[in-house]
């Protein structure tokens, strides 16, 4: 008699903490494993005396299904993911649902929901972020899809959701792939928001000399004005821990060497083909690879001379102007990443709905801030809000950041260090804020040489002329 609300298979330890959280929220799960012996180890361990159902076999998850049968996948994206489809779709029924909880890059996803509902059963692909803590505690959820998939799942994904002011941090964001890009710029942002804050911990370890105990306390302190999320929560306590081997402070211990499994990538690479300049994140992702190159720069670090001037002004103050920057480049950041939702919004069709996106992004996941009920607000204000640099509070924090802004940049320039972030989104506001650029002289050369044509500013829009720029 099937008896389980819902199967997930992949027992890796986000899925076995979602399969947690499903339980404790009282649902019936169904759990499967390409390696069986997972299955065996979780029901015997963690799982024990939940209500919780192993399967040695997908025959025998799909047994255990009510239905419509509900089965959400969390296994590596890519070739695995259509594998697994590929052996589920002959042992369901039309009006089956399947869902993806991986990180799938969003086209895969459009196409997976076309081909399924092509075959009668209904495809989710959702974000879920937050880690392995939000997996089981609360994580915020991006599904997207099948429509008729929603209502089938709503109460599961929204019970298991974090929660922020008894509002579940999960809602539908819209069809095809609209989940699994939604959690891409998520990750795209993330990326931005963690190497905002590096650059600052280099600023104030650089210029300042500040040791782990007084970072801990300037993060802390931080923690507590605009700039509180999880994010910034996080590095302050990290500044407290001790290496068991050394007895110096962790940080200080691991190497500067930053991985990345691709989502930041991805981020860069649609907005290029959306021609949006998401210039803070690429930023970001670019300087993941520089930090990669660690043999190469400590080679260069002894060939390559930079200024050997020392920090003189007031460090209090230097520390607050650094808190400035760090908050109207993150401003900056999240203006381009929902620049960047609006743009796919046009070209695919999904109504996305910018406010509700930062309201799912309010608990659980990475990204977490109050900074997020800003954004909401500024879309309440105006739902077709074209940037939001050009909200009244948005505008407001960036003004009154702005001489800071510049300061640490200019300083930062002066000691010689790195701050590609803080540098990108100064750059994208001047940009933004410029109603003359230089293009006009790339069009002219482009014209030159290649006879690509130009627009005039004494013609509409839409003319498009070419000069004979060599005299015979």
């Amino acid at each position: 008699m099937p008896q389980a609300d819902i199967g997930l298979i992949g027992l890796a330890v986000m899925g076995e903490n979602l399969v947690l959280n499903m339980a404790n929220h009282g649902h019936t799960v169904a759990v499967f494993n390409r390696t069986v012996s997972k299955v065996d180890d979780f029901l015997a361990g963690r799982a024990k005396d939940r209500s919780i159902v192993g399967a040695r076999s997908l025959q025998e998850l799909v047994a255990a299904l009510k239905k419509p049968r509900r089965i959400m996948m969390m296994v590596k994206a890519g070739a695995a993911v259509d594998e697994l489809i590929g052996q589920l779709i002959p042992l369901l029924e039309p009006g089956d649902i399947l869902i993806d909880g991986g990180n799938s890059y969003f086209p895969d996803t459009e196409r997976r929901v076309k081909e399924a509902e092509s075959k009668g059963f209904l495809y989710i692909g959702t974000g879920v972020s937050g880690g392995e803590e939000g997996a089981l505690k609360g994580p915020s959820i991006m599904p997207g899809g099948s429509a008729a998939a929603w209502p089938p799942v709503k109460a599961i994904f929204q019970d298991i959701a974090a929660k922020v002011e008894n509002a579940p941090c999960c809602d539908w964001v819209g069809p095809g792939g609209a989940g699994h890009f939604v959690k891409m710029v998520h990750n795209g942002i993330e990326y931005g928001d963690m190497q905002l804050i590096g650059e600052a911990y280099a600023l104030l370890k650089g210029a300042l000399g500040m040791t782990p105990p007084e970072l801990h306390d300037v993060f802390a302190a931080w923690n507590k004005t605009e700039l509180d999320s999880y994010l910034i929560e996080i590095t302050s306590q990290i500044f407290t821990k001790k290496d068991s081997e050394t007895g110096n402070y962790l940080v200080d211990m691991i190497l500067d060497a930053a991985g990345q499994k691709g989502t930041g990538k991805w981020t860069s690479q649609i907005a290029l083909d959306l021609g949006v300049p998401l210039t803070l994140i690429t930023e970001a992702v670019f300087a993941r690879s520089m930090s990669a190159l660690k043999e190469q720069r400590v080679a260069a670090s002894q060939e390559l001379k930079g200024p050997r001037s020392k920090f003189g002004g007031d460090r209090a103050k230097f520390a607050e102007d650094i808190r400035q920057a760090l908050y109207a480049s993150k401003i900056c950041s999240y203006a381009q990443g929902f620049a960047m939702m609006q743009a796919a919004d046009a070209e695919h069709k999904w109504d996305l709905k910018p406010g509700q996106i930062a309201l799912l992004w309010r608990g659980g996941c990475i990204i977490r801030a109050q900074f997020l009920n800003r954004i909401k607000e500024a879309y309440d204000r105006k739902p077709a809000l074209a940037n939001l640099l050009l909200d009244k509070y948005f505008k407001k924090a960036v003004a009154r950041s702005q001489s800071s802004w510049r300061r640490v940049i200019r300083e930062a320039v002066k000691l010689g260090i790195p701050v590609p972030t803080f540098s990108a989104a100064l750059a994208y506001y001047d940009s933004y804020r410029s109603a003359q650029l230089p293009a006009n002289l790339l069009q002219a050369q482009r014209d030159f040489f290649g006879a690509h044509t130009f627009e005039r500013i004494d013609k509409p829009r839409g003319q498009f002329m070419h000069a004979e720029w060599i005299s015979s």
